[in-house]
């Protein structure tokens, strides 16, 4: 019994280690700080270690822990606990390291991007960050948001279409598709 406990402990142990820096950095995106973010990813893991003999088998335990953490953040947010992307001036803004090979890391003004995301609404901000930062297809965004295909399109099109209204980042993506 306690050889299975042992590797059920490594393999969760294991499964933290690779994902850490996806988890984290959907956690910053959904909360705009990097301590609500890692608050978010540890309240997580520890709901999912609970579990981690269903979690473990399951068929994609990244797909699982995901769902784990956007309910948890939705759970947050209801409770009208207030988010901030980035606050009025950069000094007090922690910054989110990216992982090697994250495109979003190559833009040249992250941080005008990250205000622009603030402006979205929470769900509207989860559908955009799931589908682009993610890359997750719109049925793994959906099972993620607890929601229809439909919700998941609409919310991310919207958000989309208020981040190119903002004049700043479409002269920010033009001049970077020029270099």
């Amino acid at each position: 019994m306690g050889d299975r406990k042992e590797a059920r402990d490594a393999e969760f142990q294991s499964f933290v280690i690779g994902r850490w820096p996806r988890l984290m950095r959907t956690a910053f995106l959904l909360t705009g700080e990097q301590h609500a973010a890692e608050d978010l990813v540890q309240s997580t893991l520890e709901q999912v270690y609970v579990a981690w003999r269903r979690v473990g088998s399951a068929d994609d335990p990244e797909a699982y822990v995901r769902r784990v953490m956007i309910n948890a953040h939705a759970r947050r947010h209801r409770r009208k606990l207030r988010e901030f992307l980035a606050p009025k001036d950069d000094s007090g803004l922690a910054r989110e390291i990216a992982d090697t090979g994250d495109r979003i890391a190559q833009a040249e003004d992250r941080s005008a991007l990250l205000k622009a995301l603030a402006q979205l609404p929470p769900r509207q901000r989860e559908a955009v960050v799931l589908r682009y930062w993610e890359d997750l297809t719109e049925t793994q965004t959906a099972e993620a948001m607890g929601c229809s295909v439909g919700s998941v399109k609409s919310n991310a099109a919207k958000g989309i279409a208020k981040l190119r209204a903002i004049p700043g980042l479409v002269d920010m993506a033009t001049q970077g598709g020029r270099k």
